[in-house]
């Protein structure tokens, strides 16, 4: 790895999101290949994660990190040529009508984009047809529901039942998150599987789709 990618990994791994944002452009200015950007990008995300699960790092910084990802993968999205093959797999994740919290998502969009994802975040606030309108149109094969307040379990239920409508359950596994979600919510939304945690998501995901 050259020094100036160095320089970038250290950058996001510091939370220095000025200096990741320059360093981003700099590249993309002088004709770095953007996927070669990404890798840089991902291994910051990944000590980020090593650290956060070692406890040297807070949920706070975990945040932090997610964020400063999103903005330079806003960056270089653009010119980011992603190989058909080597798609991990498409998730439509969002927080559910009634809801705004999205510190959660955010993180999770983040370590499924890291990871090779193609992720149609819908942002907040979402109704359960703009959820199904999205799976069906980007042939979705996981389908995210991410709420904090207690009664998000009705929006998440009525999202499960549009898709059952829609035929599209068999084809599309569904996990929910948030800090309330347990197994009684799981059952009362149908979802396959639930979790509080962006990492255990994560995991659970690549076992919905055979990957590692």
């Amino acid at each position: 790895m050259s020094g100036k990618n160095s320089e970038l990994v250290d950058a996001l791994v510091n939370l220095e999101e000025k200096r990741v944002l320059e360093m981003v452009l700099k590249h993309l200015d002088a004709g770095k290949p953007a996927r070669k950007i990404l890798n840089d990008l991902k291994k910051g995300m990944d000590m980020v994660g090593e650290k956060y699960s070692s406890k040297v790092y807070f949920l706070s910084d975990l945040v932090m990190a997610a964020e400063i990802f999103k903005l330079a993968m806003d960056l270089i999205e653009p010119k980011l040529e992603i190989s058909k093959e080597r798609e991990m797999g498409t998730i439509v994740i969002g927080t559910v009508k009634g809801d705004l919290h999205d510190i959660g998502k955010n993180i999770m969009v983040a370590l499924l984009k890291n990871d090779g994802f193609t992720v149609y975040d819908l942002g907040t606030d979402v109704p359960p047809e703009d959820f199904i309108r999205v799976v069906k149109r980007e042939k979705a094969q996981v389908l995210g529901l991410s709420g904090i307040l207690t009664m998000a379990v009705e929006p998440m239920k009525e999202t499960v039942e549009v898709l059952k409508k829609e035929g599209l359950r068999n084809k599309v596994k569904v996990i929910i998150g948030g800090l309330p979600v347990d197994e009684k919510w799981r059952e009362i939304v149908g979802a396959d599987a639930f979790t509080q945690d962006a990492y255990e998501g994560l995991r659970i995901i690549k076992g919905f789709l055979g990957v590692k």
